[in-house]
């Protein structure tokens, strides 16, 4: 049975497909891309705008070598 191994790996939007091909060229596979959240304690209060989202991350697997 395959045993996989797994990163979570931030995108800078001004180099997202070298990030992506470098991961790849490693032998990572692409999982799936979610939004960032926005750190926890930044939550606005009374009238101030929402913060921006952080970067979005990408989930990566391979198999794991024995």
């Amino acid at each position: 049975m395959t045993q996989w191994e797994y990163a979570t790996v931030p995108l800078m939007i001004h180099a997202t497909k070298q990030i992506l091909d470098n991961w790849g060229q490693d032998g990572w596979e692409l999982v799936t891309v979610l939004p960032g959240a926005a750190p926890a304690g930044d939550a606005p209060s009374g009238n101030m705008v929402a913060p921006t989202q952080s970067n979005p991350i990408a989930y990566f697997k391979r198999p794991k070598e024995d």
